[in-house]
């Protein structure tokens, strides 16, 4: 039996120390919550297996230092990112407003440009939906995550709420951007041929050759070669 192939994702976690970053990795992962998690020290990461519209994908789950001290450490391992999840506590008004540098930051140090931001699989996810009294309205998360088109949700890695479905959500994305890259460049392609054997036609009229003409598309400059969406 022969295991269908999977697509290897990189997730990246991003956001303020204590915002409960490992802990919402811990939970997907493992599904378990720890009381009194360590900070994180540089980089650390999980995998987790999950399929999505008949796709199989294995997240390879990094999950940063919010530190300043340690940004020497985590900002190499931006690059090569597929999905970038922005995490801030409700409760922590400070940690919210900070999204914005972590944002900057991850452009500035991955291989993603700033102008491709709207079709790159973000999310911002507020964490902590379990505390009595927040200090970030949705709304206003909302608003943020709208002017950049990205998504927004609020999760819970003590009770489990939405964790799933945030890391589910940036492999969707992914997937239907692939799909829409796909598609395009399959467009240019039939496009291309279409006017490679116009062309040809003319050049048999005008030279009475009756020869042909043939030529070969080269793949597009995807970041995964090889593959298939769709």
């Amino acid at each position: 039996y022969l295991q269908p192939r999977s697509q290897l994702l990189k997730v990246i976690l991003l956001g303020d120390g204590g915002v409960g970053k490992s802990s919402l990795m811990t939970r997907y992962v493992h599904q378990r919550f720890d009381q009194r998690p360590q900070h994180t020290i540089g980089v650390e990461f999980l995998v987790k297996e999950l399929t999505i519209d008949g796709m199989h994908f294995t997240l390879q789950i990094w999950d940063t230092a919010g530190q300043e001290r340690y940004r020497s450490l985590r900002t190499p391992f931006y690059r090569g990112a597929d999905a970038c999840i922005l995490v801030y506590a409700l409760d922590d008004r400070r940690s919210f407003t900070n999204v914005d540098m972590w944002r900057q930051e991850f452009f500035h140090y991955s291989d993603v440009l700033e102008s491709d931001g709207q079709k790159f699989p973000f999310l911002l996810v507020g964490n902590k939906s379990d505390v009595e009294l927040a200090e970030v309205s949705v709304e206003d998360a909302d608003a943020w995550a709208n002017q950049y088109g990205m998504r927004h949700l609020t999760a819970s890695a003590k009770s489990s709420d939405n964790v799933d479905a945030a890391f589910s959500h940036v492999a969707a994305a992914w997937l239907a951007r692939a799909k829409a890259e796909s598609a395009t460049a399959e467009a240019a392609a039939a496009t291309s041929s279409t006017t490679a054997t116009s062309t040809g036609r003319i050049r048999v009229r005008a030279g009475g050759d009756g020869g042909s003409s043939s030529g070969q598309l080269g793949g597009s400059g995807g970041k995964r070669s090889g593959f298939n969406c769709c």
